[in-house]
């Protein structure tokens, strides 16, 4: 039996593909990180720590004439995003029903993308993880509500970064404000400002729902890494006559190990 209690849930198969199908669905755009960073896993539940391959002294040995030192590690810590179904709504969908309302599902699987990706590129002081604008050795460069500068700030950003040594590609995380404005402005000519960046970064442009602002980033592997221990489920809680009660839930660790491989643009 799973941790997830999946199968003491009064759901059918057909009802668990459903909430399956539409976590996907809402996910997958939105976990912006994973596109730009290097994705270890998953390793299980049982995964509690990423070995960081560094020891500290131990000041007392237990016994005189040795020393020792012990080894670090970071924990993995767990996110989870509780939400409700309609019994209702699940005995329409085992009919066939094809406008199933998962409104609360969506909600929870935007929570933890946010959660996610904010983590990722902006830090989580409590579980010990600092994000990649935090880490970067690099000024921030400000964006700034004039879109027709924006190919400035990242030929700037992208100037820092081979200066600093790290070729590219690069890509561009855009926190959903700045990628707003960018899909929505052409530059002189009616040439896309999309592409323009694309061509400026040499790599993807992600919509990144939890980024303040924008972060180039690094392609080239190695420099920002993600552990996964269970990557994202869903898990039963409980039920009623009305509703069964379910979660999304992750366990993950992240390090950046290259700090100068990333520039931040602040909004």
């Amino acid at each position: 039996m799973s941790h997830l209690l999946r199968e003491h849930a009064p759901i059918t198969a057909t009802g668990w593909d459903r909430i399956d199908e539409e976590a996907r669905e809402r996910l997958t755009p939105a976990l912006a990180a994973r596109k730009l960073i290097d994705f270890a896993g998953p390793h299980g539940w049982q995964h509690s720590a990423t070995n960081l391959g560094r020891t500290q002294r131990v000041t007392k040995p237990p016994a005189e004439g040795l020393t020792a030192v012990q080894r670090e590690v970071l924990p993995l810590a767990e996110l989870r995003a509780p939400f409700a179904v309609s019994r209702v709504e699940l005995a329409d969908a085992d009919r066939g029903a094809e406008d199933i309302d998962f409104a609360a599902l969506d909600a929870a699987a935007r929570a933890l993308a946010v959660g996610e990706n904010t983590a990722v590129f902006h830090g989580w002081k409590g579980a010990g993880i600092t994000g990649i604008a935090q880490a970067s050795t690099h000024r921030a460069i400000a964006l700034g509500e004039d879109c027709e500068r924006y190919p400035l700030h990242v030929a700037k950003a992208v100037e820092a970064l081979l200066s600093a040594g790290i070729d590219c590609p690069y890509g561009i995380a855009l926190g959903p404000v700045a990628y707003t404005r960018v899909l929505e402005t052409s530059e002189h000519g009616g040439y896309p400002l999309l592409e323009h960046l694309r061509e400026i970064a040499g790599g993807p442009l992600v919509w990144a729902p939890g980024v303040e602002g924008a972060v180039v980033v690094s392609l080239r592997g190695g420099d920002f890494l993600f552990d996964s221990g269970e990557d994202i489920s869903i898990g039963y809680l409980a039920h009623d006559a009305d509703a069964v009660q379910l979660y999304l839930e992750e366990s993950f660790s992240f390090r950046v190990v290259t700090p100068e491989a990333a520039v931040p643009l602040s909004p």
